[in-house]
């Protein structure tokens, strides 16, 4: 049986890696996208390709944000893969500096939001587009995963810009699942909660005792693993009766809870 491919975008570090490295285990041929410099390949692909199966990895530089990146990416993908089978939306950015939103720079929205909200769309367009074009491989649906966060639906004020940009891809996602369940197509959200990845580690002392005080029902963060079993659990086809789903890996946090 061929491998089945699957594209991961931000998947050089944090979630993402734990995403593409998860997949590759799981037998998947894996293109990992990110804004690293292309000499840095081996690097980045090496450590992934260590105590699993055999398979194939490769690394591609891509800047969501830039159509010819996206474009230079899906046509690669094309090329040499003759296949697209599953995409993972993982790219994404935090604000540089946290502001009160009544001082937030509109620089900061534009970046987010140019990144987040429609680097993530028009990928889901165009590999969508993509993957009509090249058909499904066997009998296995053809899927898109865009990766949120509970930023989406929790107001942060300090990070209004990073919020906004989430919702937007639960949106995007409706979208995306609307439009192509006729084709065939499959859409996810996965939902991050707070997840330990470089990003929020300088925060971790704050959140171990906001979880310790009940934050989450179940009290610890989350691993970049949690989030990668989301995403598997997407890809396997057993929940190919329905599409528009969010999958929460937050310990609970959307529970509403007295």
């Amino acid at each position: 049986m061929e491998r089945l491919l699957a594209v991961v975008t931000g998947g050089t570090r944090g979630i993402g890696r734990g995403v593409a490295k998860k997949l590759l285990d799981e037998g998947y041929d894996v293109l990992v996208a990110g804004t690293q410099p292309e000499s840095k390949a081996d690097e980045i692909v090496a450590p992934l390709l260590e105590d699993g199966p055999p398979g194939r990895c490769e690394y591609a530089k891509c800047d969501i944000s830039v159509k010819d990146d996206r474009d230079e990416l899906l046509s690669y993908v094309s090329s040499e893969f003759g296949r697209l089978d599953v995409l993972v939306n993982n790219a994404g950015v935090a604000p540089v500096v946290r502001e009160d939103i009544l001082v937030m720079k509109p620089e900061s929205m534009d970046r987010l939001l140019d990144i987040n909200l429609k680097g993530t769309f028009f990928m889901c367009q165009e590999a969508a587009n993509l993957m009509l074009k090249l058909g499904p491989s066997g009998e296995l649906k053809q899927r898109i995963i865009n990766i949120s966060s509970i930023s989406a639906y929790a107001s942060s004020t300090i990070r209004g810009e990073y919020c906004i940009s989430k919702a937007g891809i639960s949106m995007v996602t409706k979208l995306f699942a609307d439009r192509l369940a006729e084709e065939g197509i499959l859409v996810f959200e996965v939902r991050p909660g707070i997840i330990l990845t470089d990003m929020t580690a300088a925060a971790k002392e704050k959140y171990d005792k906001l979880i310790d005080e009940g934050l989450t029902p179940i009290r610890r963060m989350g691993r970049p693993g949690d989030v990668a079993d989301m995403v598997y659990a997407a890809c396997t086809g057993l929940l190919d009766f329905t599409t528009g789903q969010v999958l929460n890996a937050d310990g609970g946090f959307h529970l509403r809870r007295f």
